[in-house]
């Protein structure tokens, strides 16, 4: 039996090669692997042996020859091909190691594209594809963690059809990866990142409880390893909802830096948030606004969660707590609660990834844009309309209210006073109706409005919201303006004695 080795990371390999040498294999090697394996006292043939053939071309040619992909391409159980490959010489190649050049550390690491060009595989993809095709007759190894494994299943004759399948499976999804980053790469560089097609990989963290509902199936998928090396999922199992959840509660959360935010969502939106001096106070203020909601909800806390904290939030039923992290004391408590579910990510505040571009599923596609961001400068540099100037806690609040609002479903209008949402109303199909239901709200759980500063993610189109909003007592309003009726807004604003600031940049969230 031969093993045909030939990998960029070079982690595990040594031991691997020993492993196959203990069990009779024959090793055959390129380049670095070569080395690598020799200077270890692996014994290992050089690929030159097999092909007949020097590398050439500076690397670029070295496996694609004949007699490493007949030796593994050929079918072992057809009498046809076994008399041919006989014919020519072809030994077969029973075991295939491969992972690829380094091409994102590549495309991180420099900008010089004749550096990139030449580190885009060519051999190692085809050798992949090459054994994945064959699976039935070629063990075909591509990830560092099946090395282990792989040794094992040989050495108690457990490489079943099911096991080999599972290897191919997965060299067929590592090729398809790679190639994907490729053209995307390509794309971005040449194409703003619009190209004729758009490939949208990730690699699995978890399947999900269930999907949207328990009929259907759901899995988390991440980019980057974000989501492995910044959450840790401490206690319970998550449903396709709560990472969902989990995701709007977060954004919202970690978009004040430092600060003690607390951020509660249901079903996608926001019904509670405040910033505090401590996280308990933040929690407290931020259930005020919307504690029916709150019940079966998603919170998000900018900070490390304490036993103090906990006990409180055992005071209702939540879904999910996600933190940056959680004390000893913390854990213990929240450990009583068998429904709820924990993630942190081990640090001392929230963070996110912040892709740079985002898709959503339409029938028979998806669509595809660069990524909002609702910078702290669009708030910092609005534009006064109003003869008016907020207060310094009133622009604090039209801050807060601005960032809420850019992450809620539109259309969308919320109220902040103190640093707390005292009323939001979201996914409207009028504005009006969004800022009346919010009012509405409010005084059904008994908040008081007046002095809240209000936020618009676009602009009003009538000055009946400003108007209203007068009525409930609201000093400050922050919004995208550009509407035709933008002068009728300014003098309603003059008019009822309220602070008006455009921002120039409209948020919608559909």
């Amino acid at each position: 039996m031969r093993a045909l080795l030939s990998v960029s990371d070079k982690t595990g390999i040594v031991e691997f090669a020993r492993g196959l040498e203990k069990l009779g294999w024959e090793i055959i090697s390129t380049g670095g692997t070569y080395k690598t394996l020799s200077t270890a006292g692996v014994k290992v043939i050089e690929i030159d042996e097999v092909t007949k053939f020097p590398e050439c071309f500076e690397g670029r040619v070295k496996t694609l020859n004949p007699f490493v992909h007949g030796g593994i391409l050929h079918k072992r159980g057809d009498k046809a091909h076994v008399k041919q490959a006989k014919e020519l010489g072809v030994e077969g190649i029973d075991l295939v190691c491969v992972n690829l050049y380094p091409f994102k550390e590549t495309i991180e690491r420099t900008d010089d594209f004749d550096e990139i060009i030449e580190n885009i595989d060519i051999g190692g993809p085809t050798m992949v594809r090459s054994a994945a095709k064959n699976f039935v007759d070629v063990l075909i190894v591509t990830d560092v963690n099946d090395y282990e494994e792989v040794l094992g299943a040989l050495e108690h004759e457990n490489d079943s059809m099911e096991f080999r399948r599972g290897l191919m499976i997965k060299a067929f999804e590592h090729t398809a990866a790679y190639d994907s980053m490729i053209a995307n790469y390509m794309n971005k560089r040449y194409n703003n990142g619009f190209g004729a097609y758009q490939f949208i990989t990730g690699k699995k963290v978890f399947q999900t409880r269930y999907g949207e509902n328990p009929h259907q199936q759901g899995a988390l998928y991440e980019f980057d390893r974000h989501f492995t090396e910044n959450f840790k999922q401490l206690k319970g199992e998550a449903s396709f909802n709560n990472i969902n959840d989990v995701n709007g509660a977060l954004k919202i959360a970690s978009s004040f830096g430092d600060e003690n935010a607390v951020c509660i969502v249901k079903h996608g939106n926001p019904c509670g948030f405040a910033i505090r001096e401590t996280l308990l106070d933040a929690y407290v203020e931020a259930l005020k606004c919307d504690p029916v909601s709150a019940f079966g909800g998603v919170v998000a806390v900018n900070g490390v969660v304490d036993g103090t904290l906990a006990e409180k939030m055992n005071e209702i039923f939540l879904e999910v707590v996600m933190a940056a992290d959680f004390t000893a004391e913390a854990l213990e408590i929240f450990a009583k609660k068998k429904r709820l579910k924990l993630f942190a990510q081990g640090g001392k505040k929230l963070v996110m990834s912040k892709d740079s571009h985002d898709f959503k599923h339409v029938d028979g596609g998806f669509v595809y844009q660069n990524s909002d961001c609702i910078c702290d400068n669009e708030v910092h540099n609005a534009q006064r309309k109003s003869e008016l100037a907020a207060s310094k806690q009133e622009m604090k609040d039209l801050e807060i209210a601005w960032k809420v609002a850019g992450m809620t479903k539109s259309n969308c209008v919320v109220y902040v006073k103190d640093s707390a949402m005292v009323a939001v109303g979201m996914g409207m199909t009028s504005r009006v109706d969004a800022a009346q239901c919010a009012l509405k709200k409010a005084r059904e759980m008994g908040l008081d409005v007046s002095g809240a500063a209000m936020a618009s993610e676009a602009f009003f189109p009538f000055r009946d919201s400003i108007d209203a909003a007068a009525s409930a007592g609201v000093k400050a309003i922050i919004e995208p303006g550009g509407s035709i009726r933008d002068d009728e807004v300014i003098e309603a604003a003059n008019e009822h004695g309220i602070s008006l600031y455009f921002t120039t940049v409209r948020h919608f969230l559909h």
